[in-house]
């Protein structure tokens, strides 16, 4: 059966779940003037009942916040965000113009790329494994792997809570190294599962997310997304500029 909706509703859930913004953005939305109900300026708070007539003007290209999205090379021994004591994050190593935001995790002890943007549109059509948008990961271990292992980690592997990893494509590189692409996102998830099967992770880089490459850009190195890059990146989102 159809969930029916209840009304009246706070004015920005009803725009997320007529996904005109997300519910991080409507409060945004509402705040430009954007919103009338029933003709009315909607303000911050408002609700919504069934029979309303909510409005939504079209943005302004020139006073739109200008979107950034940046490919940006976390180094090892740096935290994504909320850094405790002594640790160092992102944001306490790299600055720009715009302020933006690292989209997902990559864990301390691991390095390689991370999308930085400004738009929140775009954290959950990432992140959530529901999306099935790839990233791809090298990692080098303690020992020489086996075939065995390359199977294993490819069916997918119970991890020390008892979730099982998704089946993912796993391929043998030399004698210590392979790749690996997922398309979830567990908490350490590479280094749990390899733990699992008697191997400790030496090195763990990601190399790709979705079709953004981490190509020649060196730790602390970042560039900007543009062109076809960002477009096909955006489209895969359902996204326009």
């Amino acid at each position: 059966m159809e969930k029916r909706e209840i009304y009246p509703m706070r004015i920005n859930k009803y725009l997320a779940m007529r996904h005109i913004s997300t519910r991080r953005e409507a409060d945004e939305v509402v705040a430009s003037g954007r919103v009338k109900i029933n003709g009315r300026a909607a303000v911050l708070g408002d609700k919504v009942k069934e029979d309303d007539l909510v409005e939504v003007a079209k943005e302004n290209k020139r006073s739109a916040k200008k979107r950034v999205y940046l490919a940006y090379n976390k180094p090892t021994g740096i935290i994504t965000h909320s850094p405790q004591g002594e640790e160092r994050s992102i944001g306490d190593i790299f600055k720009y113009d715009e302020k933006v935001f690292p989209v997902g995790r990559l864990d301390k002890d691991s390095w390689g790329l991370i999308i930085l943007a400004n738009d929140g549109r775009i954290t959950d059509r990432i992140l959530n494994p529901e999306r099935d948008h790839e990233k791809e990961y090298i990692v080098r271990v303690d020992k020489p792997i086996s075939v065995s292992f390359i199977g294993k980690m490819g069916r997918g592997v119970k991890l020390d809570d008892g979730y099982q990893t998704k089946a993912c494509r796993v391929k043998k590189m030399n004698e210590y190294d392979f790749s690996i692409v997922l398309t979830e996102g567990k908490k350490r998830q590479i280094r749990r599962m390899c733990t699992m099967l008697g191997y400790a992770v030496r090195d763990l880089k990601r190399v790709r997310i979705m079709n953004v490459k981490l190509g020649d850009l060196r730790p602390g190195a970042h560039r900007r997304l543009k062109g076809e890059e960002l477009e096909t990146f955006l489209k895969k989102l359902n996204l326009e500029k």
